[in-house]
């Protein structure tokens, strides 16, 4: 098997690490393997724990290597929001022979990144929205182009290096070196927003354990990236502080029965689960679960919101809202959200992989099956570039060869 055929995608999360190995094939991409296991060294998606950590990857690792007969050496690496700084820059350069060729773009991209990043933080990565030259606006491929003056607009994503280091340091304790680094919001874009919604303006909200992370694209482009250090994790201790009852029986509750619109719910549905200490089981209404848990969505939410308005980006979402990740999966979400945002809301899931449909079609694999599809587009711009290059290079010798023999 080539194996440069062979993607993997490694999502570290707050609440459990993901491994997906894929193979690129005339097909598409078709999944060999997946291995999952509860995370408990991370909190708010940064590591806290390295040993845990370690223990968590090197477990979904292996189950993805024994199903899939594939040792995994390399992966693309999912960087929570909790750790990440979003600001958007300009760049502006002379186009040097009139027409744009890669130098320029390469320049005037240099141009953008100069802003300052804050203190503590290494660039992530850097995301065109869009290029002017002169006085055209809206350009999304310059290459080409005649003009004079090239401008370029980008959103730089940085994220803490204390936070970076720690996820290398455990990657290298596994035996796994990072492709690449991915913001966990972008890798989800891959696998749940259609090319129709980021053309038209849509809000993505990845739903974690820890964190809720959000990216706004417009116009085919990020163009805002927002954390909220606030998660699903949230929602189980609210849940098991309510009740006094353990977050490992809060977390079945949640996932059982809970709602969070509990306007879906009635007094009359009726719960038990087991007290702390052991004492008699407690009995409540599935509408006091309800209660719990939109209250605590509904801040979410609403601190989305604030950011949105801040930034005077709620009125740049005709494609609405979508959710996604794991704690995206709960009844009467969409409902709620709706409420909140007044835009449509839907719940995003992932697609785009061939093989398990049944079990990766679930906001859960989001940022893994994200991770894939950004790393698979990666190449092909890899290969493209190459061919350009080749092209131009072969292109140069023949002219050369006429110059010299006529």
């Amino acid at each position: 098997m080539n194996n440069q055929n062979i993607k993997v995608g490694i999502d570290i999360g707050t609440s459990k690490v993901v491994c997906l190995i894929v193979e690129s094939n005339p097909e598409g991409l078709k999944v060999l393997g997946l291995g999952t296991h509860p995370s408990k060294g991370l909190k708010n998606g940064v590591v806290v724990d390295i040993e845990s950590t370690v223990t968590a990857i090197q477990e979904a690792t292996n189950k993805a290597e024994l199903m899939s007969g594939i040792r995994v050496h390399q992966a693309y690496v999912g960087i929570s929001g909790g750790s990440s700084n979003g600001l958007n820059s300009e760049g502006v350069v002379p186009i040097k022979d009139k027409k744009v060729k890669i130098s320029d773009v390469e320049k005037v991209i240099t141009a953008a990144k100069a802003q300052s990043i804050p203190d503590g933080y290494k660039l992530l990565h850097i995301l065109a929205r869009e290029y002017a030259i002169d006085q055209q606006s809206g350009i999304k491929e310059p290459l080409g182009m005649a003009g004079v003056r090239l401008e370029a607009k980008v959103h730089l994503v940085s994220c803490e290096k204390n936070a970076a280091e720690n996820i290398s340091s455990c990657m290298k304790a596994c035996g796994i070196s990072v492709q690449d680094y991915v913001l966990e919001q972008l890798a989800s874009s891959y696998s749940v927003l259609s090319q129709d919604e980021k053309k038209l303006g849509v809000c993505l909200i990845d739903l974690g354990g820890g964190t809720s992370d959000v990216a706004i694209f417009m116009d085919d482009s990020i163009s805002h990236t927002i954390n909220i250090p606030v998660g699903g994790d949230h929602v189980t201790n609210d849940i098991a502080r309510a009740i006094q009852t353990p977050t490992s029986q809060a977390e079945e509750l949640k996932k059982k029965y809970g709602c969070a619109s509990s306007s879906l719910t009635s007094e009359g549905e009726k719960i038990s689960t087991p007290s702390i200490n052991g004492r008699s089981d407690k009995v409540f209404s599935r509408q006091a679960l309800a209660d719990v848990i939109e209250h605590r969505y509904a801040e979410i939410f609403q601190m989305i919101r604030q950011r949105l308005e801040i930034n005077d980006l709620s009125q740049y979402l005709p494609a609405g809202i979508v959710l996604t990740g794991g704690a995206s999966k709960i009844e009467g979400i969409s409902q709620l959200g709706e409420e909140i945002f007044q835009v449509p809301v839907r719940v995003g899931k992932p697609k785009g992989l061939i093989g398990l449909s049944d079990i990766l079609k679930n906001p859960v694999y989001s940022t893994s099956t994200g991770l894939i599809l950004y790393g698979q587009k990666v190449t092909e711009e890899e290969f493209v570039d190459f061919a350009f290059i080749r092209e131009k290079g072969l292109f140069n010798k023949a002219f050369k060869w006429i110059q010299n023999n006529f």
